[in-house]
């Protein structure tokens, strides 16, 4: 799972350097599908449930699931998140990153940073003996009470491994002290999506009617970032890491 979820850190590495204002959301879905080929494993979003991508290319209130499009150009000031799994040998991964597109507002940059805070308090308490809730909760405490931004509730986290998703369900909210016990070996994905407004979301179909995705119910904008970890007796181990400086004590 650490090969596959490398392929992945590496793919969202390399979109640092292509999304720019002025580039279409599907440049980022070939990019990706390119990418993963290359390195030996399958971009296994393509044919989940019906899903025809590699990426999910969510950009400004959408707030997950939306697919890449030939027509929609980034522009100075978005913000964009990309969702994607990988297989490599049998073995998955899951991650999501957020983006900004040139020069965004200090509103927008707040909310990626009150986000990306938000998953790691979440990843601080996968902790053998810890409980589902105690992640939760750390999350929703961050983004709702001390920094009054809305914590998603309907779209959680989820137990990975053979398959894409799997038990235990990881909310991003809750109560400290209660749900599963964590235990030694678990590999859970925590990836909370944050609003500037309301935490309610409402689903969207695509122009074609053939999908449907998730927009902020209130029109605000929304943030996401996700990783997929290890439960061990030494702390979580992010399995997705991007930045070995940033991520040193989460590393196996």
């Amino acid at each position: 799972m650490a090969e596959s979820g490398a392929v992945l850190a590496g793919v969202h590495k390399g979109l640092r350097k292509i999304i720019k204002p002025g580039i279409s959301s599907w440049e980022i879905e070939e990019f990706a599908n390119k990418y993963i080929e290359e390195h030996g494993a399958r971009p296994s979003e393509k044919g989940f449930e019906g899903y025809k991508y590699a990426t999910c290319v969510s950009v400004n209130d959408e707030v997950a699931h939306a697919i890449p499009r030939h027509n929609l150009l980034l522009k100075n000031g978005d913000v964009v998140k990309v969702d994607m799994t990988v297989n490599l040998d049998g073995f998955e991964s899951d991650s999501c990153w957020a983006y900004a597109v040139g020069n965004i507002s200090p509103e927008a940059q707040h909310l990626m940073d009150v986000t990306h805070k938000a998953l790691y308090l979440g990843i601080d308490q996968a902790v053998v003996g810890n409980r589902i809730g105690d992640i939760g909760h750390a999350i929703q405490d961050y983004v709702e009470v001390q920094n009054h931004m809305g914590d998603v509730r309907e779209l959680i986290g989820h137990g990975i491994g053979p398959t894409m998703h799997e038990q235990p369900n990881v909310p991003h909210y809750g109560e400290a002290g209660h749900g599963l016990r964590l235990r030694e070996g678990m590999t859970i994905t925590i990836e909370p999506m944050v609003n500037l407004g309301t935490w309610e979301i409402k689903s969207k179909p695509t122009a074609d009617k053939s999908w449907e995705y998730y927009v902020s119910a209130d029109g605000s904008l929304s943030c996401q970032y996700e990783h997929t970890l290890v439960i061990t007796k030494d702390g979580p181990k992010i399995l997705t890491s991007q930045d070995p400086e940033f991520d040193a004590k989460y590393l196996l």
